[in-house]
């Protein structure tokens, strides 16, 4: 699409939060969620992905909302459906992994679900937390809920609770990506401003 004009740069997508500084972000789903999507919002925030070379959206919705529109934009997607229930566990070991992987390979990632609420935030504690950047869930829990200002509840504590159950990142990453993925840089969560701070307290 040629946009130009008030469209030409775009609108970043609102409630957007750097998890990883500069690799992995999480937002609202781009054009809003419920009775609140509109589409003119959606086309000026997915310019604004484009633009800020996001090389990937991840989608988590259960359903596949906007996919379609990222065909449209050619702005490469990965759907990984978050719900509470029997392949939690499955889901969130193949994005954790995806995550890391990706991140190891140089790209900015962009994740949401329709709002930055307990889906979201039990996934980023989740993946903190198995990842070794924070050492307890309590400490991930805290850090999350101070990035996304809002208190975490027992719904994102469950996928939480899911996610200190998979298996260590050595045994799901494959061996061929381990190396790589273990002395990337990128994967150093604690560059985030103000981590060391939080997790300490």
């Amino acid at each position: 699409m040629n946009m130009r004009g008030k469209w030409a740069e775009g609108i970043m997508p609102r409630n957007l939060i750097w998890i990883v500084k500069d690799r992995l972000a999480v937002c609202e789903r781009p054009g809003g969620y419920g009775p609140q999507h509109r589409k003119v919002r959606r086309i000026e925030e997915l310019i604004w992905i484009r633009r800020n070379d996001f090389k990937r959206v991840i989608s988590i919705i259960p359903a596949e909302h906007n996919l379609h529109n990222y065909e449209e934009f050619d702005i490469d997607y990965v759907h990984r459906p978050i719900a509470i229930g029997d392949h939690l566990h499955e889901v969130l070991g193949v994005l954790y992994v995806d995550l890391n992987k990706l991140i190891a390979h140089g790209e900015r990632l962009l994740m949401h679900h329709e709002d930055v609420g307990d889906d979201i935030a039990g996934t980023m504690a989740g993946y903190l937390v198995w990842n070794g950047f924070v050492d307890t869930p309590h400490k991930a829990i805290t850090v999350i809920e101070r990035m996304i200002n809002r208190v975490i509840g027992s719904h994102g504590r469950e996928i939480v609770s899911a996610a200190m159950e998979l298996p260590s990142p050595e045994e799901l990453t494959p061996e061929e990506d381990e190396e790589s993925t273990m002395e990337d840089e990128s994967l150093k969560f604690q560059e985030s401003s103000n981590f060391e701070e939080i997790a300490t307290e």
